[in-house]
């Protein structure tokens, strides 16, 4: 069983500098939290990437097993996967954006993802040089929160902190987002 600790988290580095990141441009609001929030999720998608080998894991004194994470083939299956995300009605009913399509392209370089808000489109490295770090639900789940936020400033704020908790709790499962709410909490993230 592997134990997740503040000391773990603290000594990780990215392999591929590869953070979901939000649209650069958007706003002038400070984003504070911005390397703090890909902290934490660097660090809950290097436990998932482990899960074979640690299934189970102690965090904050619980016992959790680890829950699957989706992987995705193409740009075409992370579309899908975001118009049926979209479609659920209780996203539809917590999060009005949610009647917004986003759409889905791939980016050019390998080092990041990123939401534009303006356009409401995904840009998401795919297969390139033989990784797909960012073809991953996390990853999408990230750039989904981006949308939801009401108002998108500051791009990693309090409340999108929140909303992507909500997303990875219902979606990939409570186990995941206690994961993550742990995590965020270690590295200082403000959270709604």
């Amino acid at each position: 069983m592997a134990k997740v600790s503040g000391a773990a988290r603290a000594g990780w580095v990215s392999p591929a500098a590869g953070a979901a990141s939000a649209d650069p441009t958007a706003g002038n609001t400070r984003d504070s939290q911005r390397s703090k929030i890909y902290d934490a999720q660097h660090l809950v998608m290097r436990v998932f990437d482990r899960a074979a080998d640690f299934p189970t894991i102690e965090v904050a004194g619980s016992r959790l097993t680890v829950p699957v994470e989706r992987k995705f083939a193409s740009i075409q299956n992370v579309q899908s996967y975001v118009d049926a995300f979209l479609a659920l009605s209780w996203v539809r009913e917590t999060w009005p954006r949610a009647v917004i399509p986003v759409t889905v392209r791939m980016r050019a370089g390998d080092q990041a993802a990123h939401y534009e808000r303006q356009s409401a489109a995904m840009a998401v490295p795919g297969h390139v040089g033989g990784t797909a770090w960012a073809m991953r639900e996390l990853v999408i789940l990230h750039e989904l929160a981006h949308h939801l936020d009401p108002t998108g400033e500051p791009a990693h704020g309090a409340e999108f902190a929140g909303i992507l908790l909500d997303v990875i709790g219902e979606i990939i499962g409570p186990e995941a987002a206690l994961l993550m709410r742990v995590t965020m909490g270690d590295v200082g993230v403000q959270v709604r």
